[in-house]
């Protein structure tokens, strides 16, 4: 069976109210409150992206994260009442898409989700580059010796085949189409996640991601600049 929602959480009042509210609202959706248990849930069935507790009882919400990335590539939200920016970042570090700070608005937490579905689920929906750009033709952009394969979301480099998570393609798409120009966050928020309910945290992390992918030197890049203060450029200047 095919939900769109699957919530991780060890809380079971908390989890079963979680997943009614959803379901109440039109969006599908289920609860596990352990490692194996969710490890189970994807042995017969799916979803379309999955609300992950850190703490779970004896288990770590990190390592069923880890686990679950090599497999299946849906977003993952983590949820916790962990406020500390270290375990935001190691989250988004191992494959977390957004970090939601318990105790949580239902009501937020909802229009999140339902954004973020809106990205994912639509039917065939896929990013494509500017049809103005030269590159559009045969979906190869290149920046420098790194080339971008827009049809199959991976960076070629050093004869290497690097895959993009989505949140990383749809964000390359973007700044690609928008070359040569300062790019604040609020656009990213409001063009990329769609919803205003994103942390700097969040798009530094997957910004930092998309450089270690496509910058020879991550620590100084080339291409994807930090406008500080602002937002960032990917400057792609003849």
């Amino acid at each position: 069976m095919h939900y769109s929602v699957l919530v991780v959480d060890d809380e079971l009042e908390l989890s079963e109210y979680t997943a009614k509210y959803f379901n109440m609202s039109g969006v599908t959706a289920t609860y596990v409150t352990d490692k194996q248990a969710a490890l189970d849930f994807f042995k017969e069935n799916t979803c379309s992206l999955i609300l992950l507790d850190i703490n779970l009882g004896e288990d770590s919400g990190f390592e069923l994260c880890q686990e679950i990335r090599k497999d299946i590539n849906v977003p993952i939200f983590f949820i916790s009442a962990r406020s500390a920016e270290d375990d935001m970042l190691l989250a988004l570090s191992i494959g977390g898409d957004d970090y939601i700070c318990k105790p949580y608005s239902l009501g937020v937490l909802l229009a999140k989700v339902k954004a973020a579905l809106k990205r994912y689920e639509e039917a065939g929906a896929k990013d494509t580059p500017d049809p103005n750009s030269q590159e559009a033709d045969d979906h190869l952009v290149r920046l420098g010796d790194t080339t971008i394969d827009l049809s199959k979301a991976i960076v070629l480099r050093d004869n290497e085949r690097i895959p993009l998570k989505a949140m990383e393609f749809r964000l390359l798409v973007y700044m690609l189409n928008n070359r040569n120009r300062i790019i604040k966050k609020e656009e990213f928020f409001e063009k990329i996640w769609e919803t205003e309910f994103v942390g700097d945290v969040t798009l530094n992390v997957h910004i930092r991601h998309l450089r270690e992918k496509i910058e020879k030197d991550p620590s100084n890049p080339a291409y994807i600049k930090t406008v500080w203060g602002t937002g960032f450029i990917l400057e792609d200047k003849p």
